[in-house]
């Protein structure tokens, strides 16, 4: 990633440092139930108790203190651009990237929760009973992230055999089609599916497991709010994309550092 500021311009440091002091705020408390679980089994709160923060400050703080490092630390990322990624020009780019680098960490904290299963299933024969549910929690949120992420990026699934052949004014009309397909598609799903997905989460409709999770009632709404953020990413890129040069709307440009690097990394190669 460059290091040059793409949004936040002179609110990076404060940014950087709020993500700092999260972070650390969220490793003291873990440290300190970690002792307590130690020191004090019979008052100590586990994994069971996070996911049921009323009446228990402690957990209400981790939760907060864990929700305020994943945002900052998100919102600090967007602010480097990657190699591959191209220049932000819709007025939601900044949105989607933001939630973009917030899926590529729940990716990281995925594989940390399934290292501590399997240490603690087959080192110390103490399965969990949380850490495939959670894991798969924070998978359909990277799932709905990633989608919005690629729309962004203009990395989704396109044809371009005959896209390619059209005339401009066609391929404008072609991409105005798709956005309405989409905005149309997320207009049912928000009608269809937002009674359901109220009365999941008003009443925190559980996983039904022993640790008991509240996926329904929260991926459900979620999905629906991810949905209307991918069409409103795709009327951005439709605005962004509408009197660019017909040569560069392509989402694989050629990138001249990646091809620098493979040429590089060739003549290595053959010394």
């Amino acid at each position: 990633m460059t290091g040059k500021s793409v949004w936040l311009g002179r609110a990076r440091g404060p940014v950087k440092l709020a993500m700092i002091g999260f972070c650390a705020a969220a490793l003291l408390l873990y440290i300190w139930l970690v002792a307590m679980r130690i020191t004090a089994p019979e008052t100590a709160i586990g994994m069971h108790e996070m996911i049921r923060p009323a009446g228990r400050p402690i957990v209400q703080l981790m939760l907060f203190a864990l929700g305020g490092a994943l945002l900052f630390a998100s919102v600090y990322l967007s602010d480097f651009k990657g190699w591959i990624e191209p220049a932000q020009k819709g007025f939601f780019d900044i949105v989607s990237l933001v939630l973009g680098r917030a899926a590529m960490i729940l990716v990281a904290v995925i594989v940390l929760v399934m290292f501590y299963e399997v240490v603690s299933r087959y080192v110390f024969s103490r399965p969990t009973l949380w850490a495939n549910e959670l894991s798969l929690w924070l998978a359909s949120f990277v799932f709905l992230l990633a989608g919005q992420y690629a729309m962004q990026q203009r990395s989704h699934i396109r044809i371009y055999v005959i896209y390619d052949q059209m005339p401009r004014w066609m391929r404008k009309a072609s991409d105005t089609l798709s956005v309405l397909l989409i905005v149309g598609f997320a207009f049912a799903l928000v009608w269809g599916g937002y009674n359901d997905a109220k009365t999941r989460f008003l009443r925190m409709e559980t996983f039904g497991t022993a640790w008991d999770p509240p996926i329904p009632g929260i991926v459900k709404p979620f999905l629906i709010i991810a949905i209307v953020l991918v069409a409103v990413q795709a009327v951005s890129n439709l605005i962004a994309d509408w009197n660019r040069d017909a040569s560069n709307l392509h989402a694989d440009e050629i990138d001249e550092v990646e091809i620098e690097n493979i040429r590089r990394t060739l003549e290595d190669q053959t010394r």
